[in-house]
Formats: C-alpha cells, structure tokens, sequence
C-alpha cells in the first residue's frame, strides 16, 4: 500500500497547515478562523506548492458541515431566544433583509442573476457564531442584557440560514425550470414538495425522534462504556443528517440541527457535547480549510472595488442597520453599538451558503470569492472595532446577579476554585458545608449557570486569563485549587495565578504521572492525581495500607 493517497494527503496536510497557521492567528490576537481558511487558501490550487484534493476536501467539509449543524442544534436554546423576541426577531429579520437587498444591489451591478443576488446578500447577512460568542466572552458580556439580544439575534439569524438551505436547492430547481420555460405548475410543484418532506421530516422528528433519541442514549448511559456513548452520538448526528437526505430529499445541515436540537432537550446534552466536540473540531477545522481552498486570492487585485463594496456591507451596512434597529426598540445607544459590531462579520453559514449556491449553479465563483475575502477582512477587523465599542462601556451594567456582584468583590484569605465540573461541584459543597468563603472561576456556560444556580459567587471566563483570575480575588486569596481535569491546563494556570499571588498556596489535579511530573517541575506544591487517591483509599478500606 502507497504511503500517500490523496486521501491522507489531504486530511494531514490541511491539519497541520491549519493548526500552524492557527496559531499564528491565536498568537496575533486574532480568530484562528483566519488562520484554518488562509491554511485553505495555501494548499488550493490557486497559490505554488503543495495542492490538496479538493473534490476529498469537500466531501470532508460536508462532514464538517454536518457537525457544526448538530452543534448549532446542542446549543439551541428556546428559552433564551423567548427573553429577547421582541427584539430579537423583528431586529434580525429586518437586518437580514437590509443586508440582503445591499448585496442584492451590488449583484445588480456586478451583472450576477437574480438568483445569485439573493444568495450572495443571504451570506453577508449573518454573523459567525464561533466570532460573536468569543467576542462577548472576552469583553464578559455573555450573561449581560445586551450579550443576551445578541445571542438571541444570532439564534434567529441561524433559523433562517437553516430554511435557506433547505429551500435552496428547491428554488434552484425553480430557477432552471424556468430558465427553460416550464409552466406555472412546474415551477411551484418542486417549492411545495420541498416544503412537504420538510413538514414531513420535522413531523418524524418531534412525534418519533423525540422519544427514540433519548430513550437510546440513556441506554448506552447504563452500559457505562464511555467509547459506546461518544459513538453513539455520532451515529445520531451523522446517520439522522444522512437519513433526513436519503429518505426525505431535505439537506445534511437540517438533519444534523434537528438531531443536535432533539438531543439538547435532554440532560445528556452537556456529556454529547464534551464526548464530540473534538471530533467536531476536527472536521470543523477541515471545513473551513476547504472553503478556503475554493478562495482565488487574484480576487484582491482583480475585484478591488466590489471587495470593498462587500467588506463595507458586511461591516458598516449591517452595522448601521443594526445600531437604527436596537435605538428604535428604545434601546441605549452602548446597547445599540456593542449589537451592531458584533454581528459586522461573517462566517460559517455564509461559507455553507457559498459552498450550496456555486454547486447549484445559482452564485457566481466571483461571488464565493468576494465573500471569503469579506468573511477574513471582517473576522480580522472584528475583534478590533470590539474593543473600540465597549472599551468606554459602564462597570455597574456587567450583570446584577448577586453572585456575579459577590464575585467582583471577594472577600480577603478565601479560596479560589477553578472548574465547576464533577470534582469542582463536590469540593464547592464541601466547601459550602464548611462555611469556607469561596469564588468559583468556570469558562463553561452551562457549568457557571449551574454554579450560579446553586448560589456561588462566579467569574465566568477562562483562567488563563490574568483579568479573570484577578476578578476572582486571587491576589487576596490563600488558597488556588485546580479541579480542571488537564493537568498541562492546571499547570498553565498555575504559572499565571503564582505571578499574581507569589504566597498563593496552590492544589492542582493531574491524570497521569505525565501531568504529575509536569505540574512538579513547575513547582505546583500540592498534587492529586486520582488513580492514586482511588488506590490508597480502596486499601485503607481493606486494611491493606
């Protein structure tokens, strides 16, 4: 056997090129989005060198695509769309729609079709997920009024990328039919048999999926194999999206987010979520390197105006649509702008709506092109614009929870605990018992939201982070303790927390005598590493120690 095939070719090199490239992204502050598609661009077959498959690389992208949709359906959250729909839903559907029609107009004079005009004012009007959510989280805007409209119009704007999607192929179908002069029927029989099998699917989905989904994960729970757990939640995600095309004509991306959605009802939706997330961003990863790969970069110098037309839709038409919006509904002009900013860049859904219109026929390659440029001019400015909005923004609107306010003020000589997972929750009740004062720090959403709920004082955020170890009170604190379950993580924390806080007395968990030798050689003074704790107390139960 060869020890190269396109196959393995292509998935090594878009990893590695995407992870070198990543970092070097994450390494200048910005989104490694940038980096994953400028990996893509470097191994396409406009750029010297090396030359991925690219037919391999799509068809790893529409498992990436699956993936992401499944994910997108986890998170989905009802309740927190249902606080905010009165501005929320009205305010993305009037923005899609300005956006929409400014892209429609440069399409009008760039001499694209109709058609093509729609997709490619769709693809300018959404935002990526992955861009907003970090650049709520990095200004602690995530459980503010304004981090929830946000999200809650990122929610909407999502729903209706969904329905495009499926609605895309039927009126591409419409299109051609007419472009070769079929009748009325013709072209309205293929919309409304589309709009049936969805009806339809959606139908099996609630009466049947709903039951079955749950009742075959918590089945695969009481085996207690881990390996079986994680399968079995692909084999959802991925066999649902196959059957949803295979038995109802309907696309992957529906399939996978009603799947993801079904399964974010139940309490097993947080472990689905830890058991596929690498694997997601894997495929992920290769997704966004493959659209990357359909990116002619003679585009810059060939398009300069329509470039800038798009890049000045993307981030200021949106934005001023946007920001009227939000002060229409009553809103503060900070509340309008940190809104505005945030959703001025694109990402996954246009790439997925680029990819569907060009193989439809229906979006121009000059399109696909113009909006991957918009999408890494726009993912490259975005954090920067961000931070330029809220830098001025007023300490007292960062939440009123009083746990959150308890958090920003902790008290002198108390313990700082890092992680709110299955060990964090039992140290934070013993802790709790013993009337020990304490800040829980928790980078998880859901995990803080439980901390919270059991009325702890929280920072959400990473630990990584120097501002949020400092909110945590760790330079008055007497004691650190590390219940991440990485121990090279723990150690990373360590460090940071041990220059804020030289006397900090610090206990750390660690896996494996890997992590053990790790943490001790940074000088971590107190290490558990659980294998070894489960043993000795096993043999002091048995007398043996």
């Amino acid at each position: 056997m060869p020890h190269h095939t396109p196959l393995i070719g292509t998935i090594v090199a878009g990893l590695v090129v995407a992870f070198i490239m990543g970092a070097i992204a994450h390494r200048l502050k910005l989104s490694p989005l940038v980096g994953y598609l400028v990996a893509g661009i470097m191994v396409g077959p406009f750029t010297p060198g090396f030359v991925a498959d690219t037919a391999l690389a799509n068809e790893l992208a529409e498992i990436g695509v699956i993936l992401l949709m499944f994910g997108v359906g986890l998170h989905f959250s009802l309740k927190d769309l249902l606080s905010v729909k009165n501005i929320a839903i009205p305010g993305a559907l009037v923005q899609i729609a300005v956006a929409t029609g400014l892209g429609m107009a440069l399409a009008h004079v760039m001499g694209w079709p109709l058609m093509g005009g729609i997709v490619f004012g769709l693809a300018l009007s959404v935002a990526s997920t992955v861009v907003l959510l970090r650049a709520l989280q990095g200004a602690d805007l995530v459980e503010t009024r304004r981090g929830r409209i946000a999200i809650g119009w990122l929610i909407v704007e999502d729903l209706v990328m969904v329905l495009a999607l499926v609605l895309l192929p039927a009126l591409a179908t419409v299109i051609n039919d007419a472009n070769a002069g079929a009748g009325a029927s013709a072209l309205i029989a293929p919309l409304v048999g589309t709009l049936l099998k969805v009806a339809g699917f959606v139908a099996l989905m609630l009466v049947v999926g709903r039951r079955v989904i749950p009742w075959a994960l918590h089945w695969v729970v009481h085996t207690g194999s881990r390996e079986l757990f994680r399968l079995a939640v692909l084999a959802i995600a991925l066999g649902v999206a196959f059957g949803a095309a295979y038995a109802f004509d309907v696309s992957f991306a529906l399939g996978a987010f009603f799947a993801g959605m079904i399964l974010g009802e139940t309490p097993l939706s947080r472990r689905a979520t830890e058991e596929t997330l690498p694997l997601r961003d894997a495929f992920a990863v290769l997704f966004f390197v493959s659209v990357g790969m359909l990116f002619n970069p003679a585009v810059l110098v060939e398009q300069p105006l329509p470039l800038l037309a798009t890049v000045a839709i993307i981030i200021v038409g949106k934005s001023i649509a946007a920001y009227a919006i939000v002060r229409l509904f009553g809103k503060p002009a900070d509340t309008a702008m940190t809104i505005a900013i945030s959703l001025a860049q694109i990402g996954e859904f246009s790439f997925i709506l680029a990819t569907l219109g060009t193989g439809l026929g229906v979006l121009p390659a000059d399109a696909r092109d113009l909006i991957l440029a918009g999408a890494i001019v726009s993912i490259f400015l975005n954090p920067i614009l961000f931070s330029l909005a809220v830098r001025g923004r007023k300490q007292d609107e960062v939440d009123a929870e009083a746990a959150r306010v308890a958090a920003e003020r902790p008290p002198v000589g108390h313990v700082v605990l890092v992680g709110y997972g299955r060990v964090g929750k039992l140290i934070a009740t013993r802790l709790t018992e013993r009337s020990v004062p304490f800040v829980v720090i928790e980078g998880d959403g859901a995990k803080a939201e439980d901390a919270q709920s059991a009325g702890l004082s929280v920072v959400r955020g990473s630990a990584l982070e120097d501002r949020h170890l400092t909110k945590a009170g760790v330079k008055k604190a007497h004691h650190l303790l590390i219940a991440v379950p990485e121990g090279f993580e723990g150690g990373a924390i360590f460090e940071h927390a041990i220059r804020l806080n030289p006397n900090l007395a610090v206990v750390a968990r660690a896996h494996s005598d890997a992590e053990v030798d790790y943490l001790e050689k940074l000088g971590v003074p107190q290490i558990v590493m659980g294998e070894r704790e489960l043993a000795g107390r096993m043999l002091s139960l048995c007398g043996a120690n």
